[in-house]
C-alpha cells in the first residue's frame, strides 16, 4: 500500500467514527466511576428493578487453621 492510500484509509475511518458518534447521540463520559448526586440515575434503577430475594446470610468465619 502506498502512504497516499493509508492517508486515506485513516481519513476514512476517522471521518466514520465521528460520524457515528455524532449521529448515534454519543453521550459517551469518560471521566470513570461517580459518587454522589452524579450517580442519582442508579437510585432511579433500582426504584425500577424488580423485587429481588431476600439476601443471603454471611458465611461463618472459618475454623482455626494449622499454622
Amino acid at each position: 500500500m502506498s502512504n497516499r492510500s493509508i492517508i486515506i484509509m485513516v481519513i476514512v475511518l476517522i471521518s466514520a467514527t465521528a460520524y457515528l458518534l455524532i449521529k448515534g447521540d454519543g453521550d459517551i463520559d469518560m471521566g470513570g466511576e461517580k459518587h454522589g448526586a452524579e450517580a442519582a440515575h442508579m437510585e432511579e434503577a433500582k426504584k425500577n428493578a424488580p423485587a429481588a430475594a431476600p439476601a443471603a446470610p454471611a458465611p461463618a468465619p472459618a475454623a482455626d487453621v494449622k499454622k
